[in-house]
């Protein structure tokens, strides 16, 4: 078992190695390690995505991703607008009403979700929280509700443990925002009706493009049911009765970066390199370690995530701990700004609605020997810090 530690005067004085890569962003997220610009030459500038090469990049994409995520054969995959926020309004918008709703969520982005469905949509739906660090009782969740809920939170570290949870038999659907869980995690297609993420998180890919991935069963709720609201076009998914197939060939509803396309092409292809999903996995597991193993040997920090079962491989948030600590938020964003200015990490802030600290992202693009250069310049960062504000007080 380690044995915590406090600082030591070791502690005060700078690292000697830095990360070669200070990019430690929840998004958008680091590059490939082999990313270059050059790469990128054969995007299909200037060409219409309508026209065979734009056709063709854009299936790629598509069947690139069901390559790697192991996504069904009879699963959809769509390219749509928006980044994960434009796929997840997409599929709430478009497939909730028919049945009542359940609202699962531990941090920000799922209460998000919350309030589009109670406050915008104004659908019946029974609304489970947790505060951030927890989860809620997944054993009480009712299955005969649509449910909708995040498989990773990216502002609390919190994911759920498995899809064990979820009823092989359910009578509602499944709706995951997957965004920060997709290439790091192993999703259980079959228990997801309908799957949400974006090219920006573990891939590292560029913003603004979101994916979905629909289930045969979301499928037959989409041809099969009409909500009782308008649609506006960017969220059409049918018409006639029938499912859009254009959408899940890669012809988009609007009109795609064929640059970024060809980036995420890229990272397509780093993937396979890193042996797919089961390489990104470990990767971001390598990284996750260690700085759980850090926490274990500092009584200062801790895991924002309070059960080891629940916390997340990507976007591992961590709290301040000593009671020393009068400001959480204000030491926090100066122990960041700290090692923004040293070059060693940048962005690692927690997100502005969650509780003060930090948040690392660790997924596969992330090298583990950056991460583990990272450390002991966090805790330079921290006893400089608590330096300075003792000789403040």
């Amino acid at each position: 078992m380690a044995i915590a530690q406090t600082a030591s005067r070791d502690d005060a004085r700078k690292p000697l190695t830095r990360p070669a890569n200070p990019r430690f962003s929840s998004g958008p997220c680091a590059k490939p390690p082999v990313f270059d610009v050059s790469k990128l030459a054969d995007a299909a500038l200037g060409r219409s995505h309508r026209a065979a090469i734009g056709k063709d990049k854009l299936k790629a994409a598509i069947e690139g991703t069901r390559e790697i995520l192991g996504i069904p054969a009879d699963y959809r995959i769509g390219i749509v607008p928006a980044s994960d926020t434009g796929a997840v309004e997409m599929a709430l918008w478009s497939l909730l009403g028919a049945r009542k709703v359940e609202m699962l969520a531990w941090e920000s982005f799922g209460a998000g979700w919350v309030t589009d469905v109670v406050k915008q949509l104004k659908l019946d739906a029974e609304v489970k929280t947790a505060d951030y660090g927890q989860i809620v009782d997944l054993a009480s969740v009712d299955f005969d509700n649509d449910v909708v809920f995040t498989w990773n939170g990216t502002t609390s570290g919190v994911r759920v443990p498995n899809g064990d949870w979820i009823a092989t038999d359910r009578q509602g659907l499944t709706i995951c925002d997957a965004t920060s869980a997709a290439f790091a995690m192993d999703l259980p297609w079959d228990k997801l009706d309908v799957t949400t993420f974006s090219w920006q998180k573990v891939l590292g890919g560029e913003a603004a493009h979101g994916m979905i991935v629909l289930s045969p069963r979301a499928v037959e709720r989409l041809e099969s049911y009409t909500p009782a609201w308008p649609l506006p076009k960017i969220f059409r998914m049918t018409k006639g009765g029938k499912l859009i197939e254009g959408i899940f060939k890669g012809e988009t509803i609007n009109t795609p970066s064929m640059l970024a396309v060809e980036d995420y092409l890229l990272a397509l292809d780093w993937a396979r390199s890193v042996g797919g999903l089961n390489g990104l996995i470990a990767r971001a597991d390598a990284n996750a370690q260690a700085i759980f193993d850090f926490c274990d040997t500092h009584d200062w920090v801790a895991n924002l995530a309070e059960d080891a079962a629940t916390r997340s491989n990507t976007s591992v948030c961590l709290k301040f701990t000593d009671a020393r600590i009068q400001d959480g938020a204000g030491f926090a964003k100066a122990v960041a700004k700290r090692l923004e200015a040293e070059g060693v990490a940048l962005d690692i802030g927690a997100y502005r609605d969650a509780p003060a600290g930090l948040r690392i992202w660790c997924g596969g693009t992330v090298e583990t020997s950056d991460v583990a250069a990272l450390l002991p310049w966090l805790a330079w960062a921290y006893q400089a810090e608590i330096d300075a504000q003792s000789q403040a007080a």
